[in-house]
């Protein structure tokens, strides 16, 4: 008789501090940010909890102790702005990596809690980065379900004018690319954060670079919306930020 092993993830439980709306035609289709990592997760199996709090609202749990880890979702909002309730989401944050709690961060949030942590974010000097963006791959091969002893490469998609100008003290850097030198890094097995978005669609990224399309200018925006037709890593990047959860980078 085969014997049941249970999924290690059941029993988990996140929190995500959701830090933006989607516009109206948006919503219609995802319903919220959170909804997008949500379903990013249940495509890696996961079957745990998931609390969804709005930060950008001034809504908190009572308490973050019964998380396994929060995750910051991306955001327009500057991380590094004086936004009362950006203000708000760094004094959480300072008291959540001060109580060794784990965190996830993505984009905004990837920059929030490089600035709690002390590094330098600002206006990226290259400007926007949109699109499908290749990185190298700087963890174990493994992280990302690939061969050892190769070069691993990722690709994601992306969508940001700030960036994290230096990596965290004490941080490893797990991501990079010329245009973005810190896309991710994590901070022993307590932070994991990248600049990337792993929940993005090839639709989401094609309504934002609509939205933007003036701004950015036609060459950089036919560029973005031909690689749109391009595989991304999004569901192996959300696999390792779950085992990151359960084991940290030896996982």
């Amino acid at each position: 008789m085969p014997t049941f092993t249970p999924d290690p993830t059941a029993h988990m439980h996140l929190c995500i501090l959701e830090n933006d709306d989607l516009d109206p035609p948006l919503s219609q289709r995802y319903t919220r940010v959170a909804a997008m990592f949500e379903h990013l997760f249940a495509q890696t199996g996961y079957q745990g909890r998931i609390d969804t709090f709005s930060a950008r609202h001034g809504q908190y749990p009572a308490s973050f102790e019964t998380y396994d880890a929060v995750l910051l979702t991306g955001s327009r909002a500057d991380s590094f702005s004086d936004e009362p309730w950006v203000v708000a989401l760094r004094e959480q944050v300072t008291r959540l990596l001060q109580g060794q709690h784990k965190l996830l961060g993505v984009c905004f949030g990837h920059q929030l809690i490089a600035h709690c942590l002390g590094a330098p974010v600002q206006r990226a000097p290259q400007g926007w980065r949109v699109g499908r963006q290749a990185y190298e791959w700087l963890g174990d091969a493994e992280h990302l379900g690939l061969a050892p002893g190769v070069p691993a490469r990722m690709a994601l998609l992306a969508s940001h004018q700030d960036q994290v100008l230096a990596l965290p003290p004490g941080a490893t850097l797990l991501a990079t690319q010329a245009d973005c030198p810190v896309a991710a890094y994590a901070l022993g097995d307590q932070v994991f954060c990248i600049q990337p978005h792993p929940e993005f669609t090839p639709e989401m990224s094609a309504f934002l670079l609509d939205k933007r399309r003036a701004l950015l200018g036609e060459p950089l925006y036919e560029r973005s919306m031909g690689s749109l037709s391009e595989p991304h890593d999004g569901l192996a990047l959300a696999r390792f930020m779950i085992r990151f959860v359960q084991y940290g980078l030896s996982a």
